[in-house]
């Protein structure tokens, strides 16, 4: 039996190697796909910071970063993955939050108050085309210039693969992890048009939020689990809450 993955390619390679250190079996389906958006650095544009959300931000303009003036800047990412993109990227001064977008909201609050930054320089947030919640008009109302640049794009991935259907129908996965609404929507119907989603849905579904966790339950799925913080390890414990035995089962 084993557990299915569907983060986006690179990162699931990191979750599956953490799941088998676990010692669960694991399969593969991402269901976005990542697209670099062309960037091109406002070189006229003074910075305080850079601030970003995921590490897929980082990646999509590492390639126009070599000898880039904002390396020297400080750098404010949500988790140590996304920090550890920054520092591969050439970041030097990468300060971390955790948690969600909410938790950088209150780092950028906090390093203001600790005049680590300061207000009469803008922050540039590179960002996803698609953004879960309006950080920088939140960061924004709390006196703070925003310039907000999309660098990369993540899209829906139609199907699942072939044998992941297949292993849905042969009852040979226990749970199914989900990582956003996006993607989640994005599994529901993939799993819809490839005709397992009766299957896909009778089985846990373990999900970095609770924001993530209501797109499952409208869809149907009963078993479904939300971690108790956005972080991967609190993903992992509410896995392994969500498959241990049911009382008279």
């Amino acid at each position: 039996m084993a557990v299915l993955v569907t983060r986006p390619s690179p990162d699931d390679e990191a979750t599956a190697e953490a799941l088998r250190a676990r010692g669960f079996e694991v399969l593969r389906a991402p269901m976005l796909r990542f697209e670099a958006v062309p960037f091109q650095d406002d070189v006229d544009a003074t910075y305080g910071a850079v601030m970003v959300t995921s590490a897929n931000a980082l990646r999509a303009v590492a390639p126009h970063l070599a000898g880039s003036r904002l390396l020297k800047l400080p750098l404010l990412a949500v988790g140590e993955n996304t920090a550890a993109a920054a520092r591969d990227a050439g970041f030097g001064d990468v300060i971390v939050s955790k948690g969600d977008a909410g938790a950088l909201r209150d780092l950028v609050l906090a390093s203001a108050k600790s005049k680590q930054l300061k207000k009469t320089a803008p922050l540039l947030y590179l960002a996803g085309a698609d953004l879960a919640r309006d950080l920088a008009g939140e960061i924004g109302e709390k006196g703070f210039a925003v310039v907000t640049q999309t660098t990369y794009r993540m899209v829906p991935v139609p199907s699942l693969p072939r044998e992941i259907c297949d292993a849905f129908v042969a009852h040979e996965i226990e749970a199914v992890l989900h990582y956003s609404r996006r993607s989640a929507r994005a599994f529901l119907e993939a799993a819809r048009s490839g005709g397992v989603e009766v299957s896909a849905l009778a089985l846990p579904q373990c999900c970095i939020s609770a924001g993530v966790a209501t797109v499952l339950r409208d869809a149907g799925a009963s078993q479904v689990t939300a971690a108790a913080s956005p972080e991967e390890e609190a993903l992992f414990e509410a896995l392994e809450r969500a498959l241990q035995p049911r009382p008279g089962l």
